[in-house]
């Protein structure tokens, strides 16, 4: 399958998840496990239907994982923000990686309350709604309005905050300069579905993703937990890692 053909299959699966959420009466929590909502079960049985349709491997947040012995495995996060889905808050997103031997390829990250499109695919750049994208050019922490999961244990810093709820659509703010940078102080570490997405959009836009401890972030296990930081340049990369540095790392598998 080329690029191309992958990426029209990511976008087919987030315009099925379009089409559930919108005939969804209930988006509340679903009583199946801590932090499900019923707007995540019908959004994952959505996308499924179509990526498995297209003969690929599927790691979903939801479901884990679909054939992932598969040359491509896309890697799925139905709704990220899902709390945000669920009280109205517009910060809620489809995010979809493709990975292949060689790492991460494909990604679409979709703003499904807004419509707002993030795409990457490896080597070719990153785009948001159809234009090229790029990070802003801050150098300094004390410069930067930076986004946050969890709360640091000291002030780090920075310029301005924000903790927005959806890590996949904080990193590809990075991406287009609505951030400056991001960066996980939670006790809890990220799943693959989380960032990867993301983690293509600002590689391809030139921002920098790292791991806070500096595992690989590319990784296909169900139960791996990383902590994604990005940076619009090298500067505020180096400096935002100096400033998270001697934080809890969250026991994670390898």
């Amino acid at each position: 399958m080329t690029d191309d053909a992958l990426l029209a299959v990511l976008s087919e699966a987030s315009a099925a998840v379009r089409a559930a959420l919108d005939a969804l009466g209930d988006w509340g929590p679903a009583g199946t496990r801590p932090g499900q909502y019923h707007s995540d079960i019908a959004a994952d049985k959505a996308a499924l239907d179509v990526l498995r349709g297209a003969g690929l491997g599927v790691l979903s947040e939801e479901t884990g994982p679909h054939d992932t012995e598969r040359d491509v495995v896309v890697v799925l996060d139905p709704v990220d923000g899902s709390t945000n889905a669920a009280r109205g808050i517009p910060w809620f997103a489809t995010s979809l990686c493709a990975v292949d031997a060689r790492g991460a390829r494909v990604a679409l990250v979709v703003n499904q309350a807004t419509g707002e499109r993030f795409e990457a695919i490896r080597g070719e750049g990153a785009l948001r709604n159809g234009r090229p994208t790029e990070p802003t050019v801050c150098t300094r922490l004390d410069d930067a309005v930076l986004g946050l999961t969890g709360y640091p244990p000291v002030d780090m810093g920075w310029r301005q905050m924000r903790s927005l709820g959806a890590a996949a659509l904080d990193l590809c703010a990075v991406a287009c300069g609505h951030l400056d940078a991001y960066v996980d102080c939670s006790n809890h570490a990220h799943s693959p579905w989380d960032y990867l997405g993301g983690m293509l959009v600002c590689q391809e836009a030139g921002a920098r993703v790292t791991e806070a401890a500096g595992r690989e972030l590319v990784t296909l296990g169900w139960t791996d937990r990383r902590v994604p930081v990005a940076a619009a340049t090298p500067e505020l990369l180096r400096e935002l890692l100096a400033a998270r540095q001697g934080f809890p790392v969250p026991a994670t598998a390898a």
